[in-house]
């Protein structure tokens, strides 16, 4: 905020703030500050996409999913198209997700999304940016495309040397984009077989905490579906734990309700 006071238009000091009231779970206070500071930075080059993204996230906390489509169709996807820039289209990627998870319907958006991430499909830059790719794919019902960068990460596993992605690929990116997979298919125990023993290696993909929140949803959604009821009192311990540390955080509240559900 002392950033802000003399430089008003740092989208990165904006950023920050940003991401201090997402993991507070300040969801009125988020909302307040990003439309109050939108025309200072909605102008930089490289973090407006992403902050457009951070205030979506708070539209999505108070279950407002028309305002974070609104901002999803006009700002975060229409900049992704524009600049082709890994930031932007990964949170495009994320957004949908996200938005999936809360039940809302965005077939047709992962469709036109699938043009922009189907041609880096053979990239294998970052395992961060493959699982948000493999998102895309699977939320438009591409089973090829899927397939194909399943089957290209499993080619960079078997190659040899220390190469930090390639080791990536083996330990956790196979796994996730499996699990990721299974939990498409309707296999969630299968999903979450695979998911929660990468809880803590999940770091390692990159990404911010407010990013790779993105997989945390999906194990414990995975663990609420599954048939197997070890796995629906993981998701509730899951759940207590997320509260503990998003006090106050509506999504969290809507997960509870969801596995104090489960329990009854």
């Amino acid at each position: 905020m002392e950033g802000l006071a003399l430089t008003p238009d740092d989208a990165w000091s904006v950023h920050s703030v940003a991401h201090v009231y997402e993991m507070k779970a300040e969801v009125d206070k988020g909302l307040i500050f990003m439309e109050s500071r939108e025309k200072d930075w909605q102008g930089s080059d490289m973090l407006a996409s992403h902050n457009y993204w951070h205030w979506a996230l708070y539209f999505i906390e108070r279950e407002q999913y028309e305002a974070a489509l609104q901002i999803y169709d006009s700002q975060v996807f229409k900049r992704s198209k524009a600049s082709g820039a890994m930031l932007d289209i990964v949170d495009a990627c994320s957004m949908l997700c996200r938005l999936e998870m809360e039940g809302v319907c965005v077939k047709d958006r992962w469709r036109e999304l699938l043009q922009i991430t189907q041609p880096h499909t053979d990239d294998h830059v970052t395992l961060f940016n493959d699982l948000h790719f493999l998102m895309v794919s699977l939320g438009a019902n591409e089973p090829g495309a899927s397939q194909r960068l399943l089957e290209g990460l499993q080619e960079l596993a078997k190659e040899p040397g220390d190469n930090q992605q390639h080791q990536l690929a083996r330990t956790v990116g196979i796994p996730m984009c499996q699990a990721m997979m299974e939990y498409n298919q309707g296999n969630y125990s299968q999903a979450v077989a695979l998911l929660h023993p990468l809880r803590y290696r999940m770091v390692d993909i990159g990404g911010s905490d407010a990013q790779r929140d993105l997989f945390n949803q999906l194990l414990i959604h995975a663990a609420m579906k599954s048939e197997n009821k070890r796995h629906q009192k993981l998701g509730r311990c899951l759940v207590v734990e997320r509260d503990a540390v998003r006090p106050n955080s509506p999504l969290t509240h809507r997960l509870m309700q969801k596995a104090l559900a489960l329990h009854d």
